[in-house]
Formats: structure tokens, C-alpha cells, sequence
């Protein structure tokens, strides 16, 4: 009896040690074994702060841009227009004139043939220079006047606005003497012609119409400006 009741002790006390142990050694372990948490929550928040940081200085560069953007086309816009809300000149001949410029009176009807080539110059997505080059070529070919066949006196079987001839392509006699289809015609041919844009008037209208007299065109030039710009809001 007494041998079993020591035997019994000896297995408490070693019961004991271990729980012991294990109540002393469980935390150490735990604490070997967790990853160290110290100043993970400072360097979380200055992350999320210097991200903040970036995006804002981004918003406000971007906000910049467009005012920026903003103030450049208000200018432009306003550059493109004269102290009446018309096309500045600079739009109309950025070239300037050459040569000795000619005038003439216009009729009701030949102020109306101005007014159709505009609006046919709108039409076909061409801007205020291409108008003037349109104007002053139809004044140099008709004096802005329709011309149906007239003959001997004409140039051939030159028709309308622009003196176009049927034999050589340019579409019906019906056709060509329909103001907006003589139009775009001529205008299909202008876009054809490199850089015609920043051509002097003479230039870019002798290489679509290919006349016996390439200079006369220059003479219209300010006469051109002149009527598109008081056209080109009314058409």
C-alpha cells in the first residue's frame, strides 16, 4: 500500500512539472512563434497618407491641364472671330492678298450664289478658307452668276458658277448648274491638292480649275474674304 501511494505521488508531481512547463513555456513559444507586430498600424497609415498625397497632387495637375486647355481654346475661339462675331481675317486669308485687288456690285441673285456656296462649303466639312477659295474662283469663272450654255461666247460647254464642263467630267449639264453639287465638285477637287489650305487663292484654284489665265484668280481674293465673312453665320 505504502509503495502504490508513492508510486501515485511520484505520478502527480510529474503531472504537476508538465503543466507546469507547459504553462511556462506555452507564452515564450507563442512568442517566438508569432511574426513581431510592432509599428505595423504607423507604417499601414503613412502608406494610405502618402497615396492620399499622390492622388491629390495628381487631381490638382490634372485640373490645371484643363484649365489650361479651357483658357487656350477660349482664345482660339476668340482669335477666330472679328469684333462683329464674323471670321477674323486671319481665317479668311492667312496669307494676305496679292496684287491689285478688283471688285465688283453684286445682284440679289449673285449674293444668293454666295450664300449657296457657303452653305455647300459647310456642308461638305470644309471651313472659312475654303469658302473664300470657292467665292473667288466663281467670281473670276462667272461673276458669281449661274451661266447655262451660251455658245460661242462661252468657253466651250463651260456651265455654272465655276465654268465646269460635262465633256471633261465634271457631271451633267444639270449637274453642274445646280449651285451645291458645282460646289462640292470644285471643293472634292481643292481637298485633292496638298496643303491647299496655306496656298495663295491663285494657287489652289488654277490647280483644280487648270485655266489658260492661272493669275487671274489673285484679284478676288479680298472681295472673296469679304463676302464670305459676312455670309458665313447667315448660311
Amino acid at each position: 500500500m505504502e509503495q502504490t501511494s508513492i508510486i501515485r505521488k511520484s505520478a502527480l508531481g510529474l503531472a504537476g512539472l508538465a503543466f507546469v512547463g507547459g504553462a511556462v513555456a506555452g507564452p515564450a513559444v507563442a512568442a517566438q512563434a508569432a511574426p513581431e507586430q510592432h509599428g505595423t498600424g504607423s507604417v499601414s497609415q503613412s502608406v494610405m497618407a502618402d497615396k492620399a498625397d499622390k492622388a491629390d497632387k495628381a487631381d490638382k495637375a490634372d485640373k490645371a491641364d484643363k484649365a489650361d486647355k479651357g483658357a487656350k481654346d477660349s482664345k482660339d475661339s476668340k482669335d477666330s472671330k472679328d469684333s462683329k462675331g464674323r471670321p477674323s481675317r486671319d481665317r479668311l486669308v492667312p496669307r494676305g492678298v496679292q496684287g491689285e485687288q478688283s471688285s465688283i456690285p453684286l445682284s440679289g441673285e449673285q449674293s444668293g450664289n454666295v450664300r449657296a456656296i457657303v452653305k455647300a462649303t459647310k456642308k461638305a466639312g470644309l471651313d472659312e478658307r475654303a469658302a473664300v477659295i470657292a467665292v473667288g474662283t466663281s467670281l473670276q469663272e462667272s461673276k458669281l452668276e449661274n451661266l447655262g450654255h451660251l455658245g460661242d461666247a462661252n468657253d466651250h460647254d463651260s456651265l455654272g458658277l465655276f465654268q465646269q464642263r460635262p465633256s471633261s467630267g465634271w457631271g451633267t449639264p444639270e449637274q453642274i448648274t445646280d449651285p451645291e453639287y458645282s460646289t462640292i465638285a470644285f471643293l472634292t477637287g481643292l481637298k485633292q491638292v496638298e496643303g491647299w489650305h496655306d496656298l495663295p487663292l491663285t494657287v489652289a484654284a488654277q490647280k483644280v480649275q487648270v485655266s489658260a489665265y492661272p493669275d487671274a484668280y489673285a484679284k478676288w481674293e479680298n472681295q472673296a474674304a469679304d463676302l464670305v465673312a459676312g455670309a458665313w453665320n447667315n448660311s
